[in-house]
């Protein structure tokens, strides 16, 4: 057992005796040891290292809640005076609040613990092969890895614990032209081959930026939207999208969906995993998460449940995030092979990220974006120019409904890189996807 572990299950075990008659807590851990390299011209110009614990304590008492956020030093004695300390601020602020109708505790004395298998890779390594192959190149970028720590316990006997080991980078290769290609590659097992790959492709990439810019006129292209691009539209839809409550007051952009008036591509299958997944399979409420299938042959076949929705709307709870939105969300592949995606594109755009995505248009599910970065016009299967950047502005239901013509066999395991805080769990497995109309407007 680690020393995270040997903590939190000590702080969460001398908890219990401190209550009063007719108090209950919940006690959620969240901690990393993360490494930070970050990088210009292919030069280490910053590293660093950061160990950090949090505990969100929250005191019940006759339906009423009060939750306090506490640094963790790491010493037994230390933090469990100030959890203590915490109990006595919560029991003044639980006195003054209301009792609130949509509470819903988890009672089940349920057990979880995870604790995967990955090895990182040497920091050292890392940086060598990419100074190997980034030779002659400006790559900015920054490397985060390590282990993060996520924990759960209860006075009803709940008890969780989840690590997960990951790593992240996250770079761009600038031309002298100030174009940029913008890559990353992240998991939980580094591979030196998968890594020159896509080192490679971006080196690719960049050579084409040199070439003179294509300007587009506004109005609907093939485009073949690669993973990373279809990562954002897909994290779009995460707003709400999936969401009980959403759906519920008619607030979701896949409300006419629901209602049968709109349809999906049948090739869509969307699943939030839980097992094997980055995030651990419980949440900061003690709700256990489930597989949810989302969509199948692109209909709506299920919705996120967090349990104050779960209270309110009598459904059966799902999902540990409040914002009931996919933690590892998972697209199924299609046929198209990766090798061929541009031939199948034939003439059209190449999208390798989209960027400041919002919607134009929830109940049509109309999302208008940016293109920007390595976006680039193809002929005949051939890059032919970089693109100017371009704004798009077209629903799901279009480019990724009726127009949907492929997804490819290969898909891209994708990591959040946020930082803000805390680096965080949250995964996407997706291929890319190929459409045969995809509305630009200026």
């Amino acid at each position: 057992m680690s020393h995270a572990e040997s903590l939190f299950t000590a702080l969460a075990e001398r908890l219990g005796p401190q209550l009063q008659t007719g108090e209950d807590f919940t006690l959620w851990y969240s901690a990393e040891e993360s490494e930070f390299i970050r990088l210009n011209h292919a030069q280490v110009r910053q590293a660093g290292r950061v160990r950090q614990a949090v505990a969100r304590l929250k005191l019940i008492r006759d339906g009423r809640h009060a939750e306090l956020a506490i640094t963790l030093t790491g010493d037994l004695d230390t933090d469990q005076q100030r959890l203590a300390d915490g109990l006595v601020q919560l029991r003044v602020a639980v006195s003054e609040l209301p009792a609130d109708p949509y509470l819903q505790l988890e009672r089940t004395a349920w057990q979880r613990r995870t604790l995967d298998e990955a090895r990182l890779p040497d920091s050292t390594d890392v940086l060598a092969q990419m100074t190997t192959l980034a030779s002659g190149l400006d790559l900015v970028g920054i490397y985060a890895a390590g282990p993060l720590y996520r924990g759960f316990a209860n006075s009803f006997g709940a008890f969780g614990w989840h690590v997960a080991h990951s790593f992240n980078f996250d770079w761009s290769l600038f031309h002298a032209n100030g174009q940029a290609v913008k890559a990353d590659y992240a998991g939980a097992e580094w591979s030196p081959d998968e890594f020159a790959r896509r080192v490679k492709d971006a080196r690719q990439q960049l050579d084409h930026l040199g070439k003179p810019l294509r300007t587009l006129e506004p109005g609907e292209y093939r485009a073949y939207l690669a993973p990373a691009a279809l990562d954002e539209v897909l994290g779009m839809l995460a707003w709400g999208g999936f969401s009980a409550r959403a759906l519920a007051n008619k607030e979701s952009p896949l409300q006419r969906l629901q209602e049968g008036s709109a349809q999906l591509s049948p090739l869509l299958d969307l699943d939030e995993r839980v097992a094997g997944a980055m995030a651990p399979a419980f949440g900061p409420e003690g709700t256990p998460r489930s597989d949810v299938a989302l969509l199948r042959e692109g209909r709506l076949t299920g919705q996120l449940v967090y349990p104050r929705s779960a209270s309110e709307y009598g459904l059966t709870v799902n999902c540990a995030d409040a914002n009931e939105a996919p933690q590892s969300l998972a697209v199924a592949p299609g046929t198209l092979p990766l090798e061929q995606a541009l031939d199948a594109l034939g003439t059209g755009l190449y999208i390798g990220n989209l960027w400041y995505l919002n919607w134009s248009d929830v109940p049509a599910a109309r999302i208008t974006g940016m293109t920007r970065f390595a976006t680039f016009w193809v002929e005949d299967g051939r890059i032919q120019a970089p693109v100017s950047t371009m704004r798009f502005d077209d629903s799901l239901y279009s480019f990724l409904g009726e127009h949907l013509e492929a997804l490819t066999q290969e898909r891209q395991l994708r990591l959040s890189n946020a930082t803000y805080g805390e680096r965080q769990t949250w995964s996407t497995l997706l291929p890319g996807a190929l459409t045969s109309k995809l509305k630009l407007t200026l």
